[in-house]
């Protein structure tokens, strides 16, 4: 017994190094810090079909976010389209008149509108990429859409999947916190042969929610 007294003892000390200690320490959250929220109140046909949530990256890409908050809240007019191959169009309502087309992808819905005088930013026109630091780590994350490099405008998608073969061509800023319930609801509405949703999805509502205090969302591939 004594010659295996060293050994035991070595046991113990390496177990004891990993054991974690309820309350000794706690583990940081890593990943992008929401900073504020912007809400989508969403009709299908003539049914309400919920609220989309989406949470802003102010601190990583502010400028971008700041488009996206002004053009919810309707300071800046522009139409919003959520299109998606067998799927949905979003439109935020006014009294004017746009033509919308449909992109055919199953990776994404897609807020797009065919009357280029609608797809201006916050800053005027277009504005540049800010910076590739998000990644679309998977489904809910939002990004830019774009027509090539430093041509954001208000268009942007939610990927459904995990486009990763997008990193580094369109600016994540933010990603949808509660009612992704919401946004499969519209992904899975039926078409007609021409891809046209066969009830209009249409954003009623829509404006900024403020948040008191910003948290992480977490990310397992994290690199900051």
């Amino acid at each position: 017994m004594d010659r295996l007294a060293p050994r035991l003892l070595l046991l113990c000390l390496f177990w004891g190094a990993w054991e974690r200690v309820p309350g000794a320490e706690t583990v940081r959250k890593r990943g992008p810090t929401v900073t504020a929220k912007v809400f989508f109140d969403i009709q299908i046909g003539d049914r309400n079909a919920g609220r989309i949530v989406i949470g802003l990256f102010g601190k990583v890409v502010p400028k971008t976010a700041e488009n996206f908050i002004k053009l919810a809240t309707g300071e800046v007019r522009a139409w919003l389209v959520w299109c998606r191959k067998r799927a949905s169009r979003f439109a935020k309502p006014q009294k004017s008149k746009c033509q919308y087309f449909v992109n055919k992808t199953s990776n994404w819905l897609l807020c797009q509108c065919s009357n280029q005088k609608n797809r201006r930013s916050i800053y005027g026109d277009r504005f540049p990429d800010e910076n590739f630091k998000l990644k679309h780590y998977g489904i809910g994350w939002v990004s830019m859409a774009n027509s090539g490099p430093d041509t954001n405008g208000s268009q942007f998608f939610i990927a459904v999947t995990k486009p990763g073969w997008l990193d580094g061509k369109h600016v994540v800023f933010g990603k949808v916190i509660d009612g992704m319930s919401v946004v499969h609801d519209i992904e899975l509405q039926a078409t007609d042969d021409y891809d046209q949703p066969l009830q209009d999805c249409v954003i009623i509502n829509s404006g900024k929610i403020d948040v008191k205090e910003p948290f992480v969302v977490e990310v397992d591939d994290w690199r900051s």
